[in-house]
């Protein structure tokens, strides 16, 4: 929350010293996730520095596909990287940190103007002129495991319960998903002699462009993949119905894209066996993450999933899996800024706005606080195209669609990938990003240094030839590979050391390879613009249009676009109904 007086920002949590806690699986980034994370550097967000001081594995996923789906990923370790973040927000001046929860949001004429903050039995009227609400999965959070059940958002801390009531009273429509999360395994009663190593690339790609004296910065680690059999799914079959989700005791929805081991055993019977990946969890400690059995199965049959999975025969369990469900905003009541549109100044992010994942809540995190200051200032507001990042994909399906579960970002979302690539973010969003005060001088003059390299690469490649073919044309075949051109640049004293860089050399050949494919999604850019761009009336009565169909004025009624493009995208609108759209209001 933005104090108007003094520009001052407080950050009210229930535990200041679980700031940045990794509750789910230990890893920064992976397909379009990592797109995301770099996305969020490029503007002057934290994530990436912290992930890169604090990562024990990395890993580009998708490396022998096109550069389009290719996405950055870290293993973390979960300690430190907590310590990091909380270390990175405490360099910050104007930030205050409060322990407590917000029991009530003070609204005047559909306005915020504070919230009341409660700290044990104290409660502090706080003014504010603008309040950005991230809940996590902690507003009235219910834990299960098997038939037990635990109030809290997330292993050992409390729900927040008050805030919800808070949300309806002034007339929010809220509604409730679920995720979940695995069992952790004491490291040193794994056989891992028997399985196979995951290792991390032998020449890590970091995230940010923040330098570091040393990276990777810690010393790194592999991960192993064993896997279940047909032993561990006759034991879930046998117990669904002591399964949360399969017994009524949880109603709601959970993630399709990341679904418990009991979901994919019911949902892919035709498989006998599907990859757990055992990934440490942190360097000072033995637990160890089985990702791909999240699970809320009661404990004993756990230990069976368990014991039943290769190297696995002797595990002791650290810390059961467990679903737990909590509640959220039906995101169809913000816009693309993440600010409600039923009062003013009042901005939602992460997984209250039914997403998943710590890339998806930061980039939210970002638009919400870019835009909290902008309201306080009376500037604009903030918005990304879907063709400008993925964090404006992000918030345009949010805003467009009604999520049927957690939203998780995939690269298959965004119909100009190859435009949102991870090694291109900061071309993308850092002049944005400058001109919104986001990014110091230091970054601004790394940025514009790694575009001159860039720039006198390119300059290089089409001015020199090799035999009668210039270089910029023999980059330009698909068999060509990065170290190719490293072999050829590095023996060549007429380039620059920095234009040799192995991240600009790979960008370069993505922009090069994939010419006439970008060139064809700029000019899809360009035929959409028109149409996307033409705002739409606020608080607009559609039913009012006699020759709109009912079905589509209801939905746009729900939604209320901003533009028409949004409109085009909402399920029920047919681009019939746009063009009498279109001509209705008069664009």
């Amino acid at each position: 929350m933005l104090a108007p007086e003094d520009g001052r920002v407080a950050m009210i949590t229930m535990d200041p010293s679980r700031i940045g806690a990794m509750s789910c699986n230990p890893a920064i980034g992976g397909l379009a996730k990592g797109q995301m994370v770099c996305e969020i550097d490029a503007m002057g967000g934290l994530m990436g520095m912290a992930a890169d001081v604090t990562g024990i594995q990395f890993r580009v996923l998708n490396q022998t596909k096109g550069p389009a789906v290719r996405g950055p990923r870290c293993q973390s370790d979960k300690y430190r990287y907590a310590e990091e973040v909380q270390r990175l927000l405490g360099t910050r001046r104007n930030l205050d940190i409060l322990a407590g929860t917000v029991e009530k949001i003070l609204v005047e004429n559909h306005r915020v103007v504070g919230v009341i903050h409660k700290c044990g039995s104290d409660s502090t009227r706080l003014a504010s002129s603008a309040v950005v609400l991230t809940t996590g999965t902690f507003m009235r959070g219910l834990m299960h495991t098997g038939e037990s059940q635990t109030e809290g958002g997330r292993v050992g801390e409390d729900s927040a319960v008050g805030i919800s009531g808070a949300l309806r009273e002034l007339g929010f429509e809220l509604g409730r998903l679920k995720t979940g999360t695995p069992p952790r395994l004491a490291a040193e009663t794994i056989d891992f002699s028997g399985l196979e190593e995951q290792p991390g690339d032998v020449d890590p790609t970091p995230f940010s462009d923040e330098p570091l004296e040393y990276f990777p910065a810690m010393e790194q680690r592999v991960c192993w993949l064993t896997e279940t059999n047909q032993t561990i799914h006759d034991a879930i079959h046998a117990n669904l119905d002591r399964a949360p989700m399969y017994n009524g005791q949880i109603e709601t929805a959970g993630p399709r894209y990341c679904p418990s081991i009991e979901d994919k055993v019911v949902r892919f019977a035709d498989r006998s066996s599907h990859h757990v990946f055992l990934e440490p969890e942190s360097l000072g400690t033995n637990e160890i993450y089985c990702n791909g059995i999240s699970t809320s199965l009661p404990a004993d049959v756990q230990e069976t999933i368990v014991a039943n999975m290769p190297g696995c025969e002797k595990a002791k369990i650290l810390q059961h899996g467990y679903a737990v469900e909590y509640d959220m905003v039906w995101p169809h009541q913000i816009d693309a800024t993440c600010m409600t549109k039923h009062v003013e100044g009042f901005f939602l992010a992460g997984q209250i706005n039914g997403t998943s994942g710590y890339e998806e809540a930061a980039g939210q995190g970002l638009i919400a606080g870019v835009n909290a200051v902008n309201f306080t200032r009376g500037d604009s507001m903030f918005r990304l195209r879907r063709d400008q990042a993925y964090i404006g994909v992000m918030m345009d399906d949010l805003v467009t669609k009604t999520p049927r579960e957690p939203y998780r970002m995939f690269t298959s979302r965004a119909e100009f990938r190859l435009l949102l690539r991870s090694d291109n973010a900061d071309e993308r969003l850092t002049l944005l990003a400058r001109e919104l005060g986001l990014v110091d001088g230091a970054k601004w003059d790394r940025f514009n240094q790694r575009i001159q390299s860039l720039d006198v690469l390119r300059e290089f490649l089409s001015q020199n030839k090799e035999g009668n073919k210039k270089l910029i044309d023999w980059v330009r075949a698909p068999q060509v590979q990065i170290d190719d051109v490293l072999q050829r640049l590095n023996g060549d004293s007429r380039l620059p050391a920095a234009s040799r860089d192995r991240r600009l050399v790979s960008r370069l050949l993505a922009d090069v390879q994939y010419s006439g494919f970008i060139e064809r999604q700029r000019q899809d850019i360009a035929r959409l613009a028109s149409q996307e761009n033409v705002a739409l009336p606020a608080d607009f009565d559609y039913t009012t249009i006699g020759s709109l169909r009912n079905e589509a004025a209801t939905t746009l009624n729900r939604f209320q676009p901003t533009t028409l493009g949004q409109a085009g995208r909402l399920a029920g609108v047919t681009p019939a109904d746009v063009m009498l759209l279109a001509v209705a209001i008069k664009c």
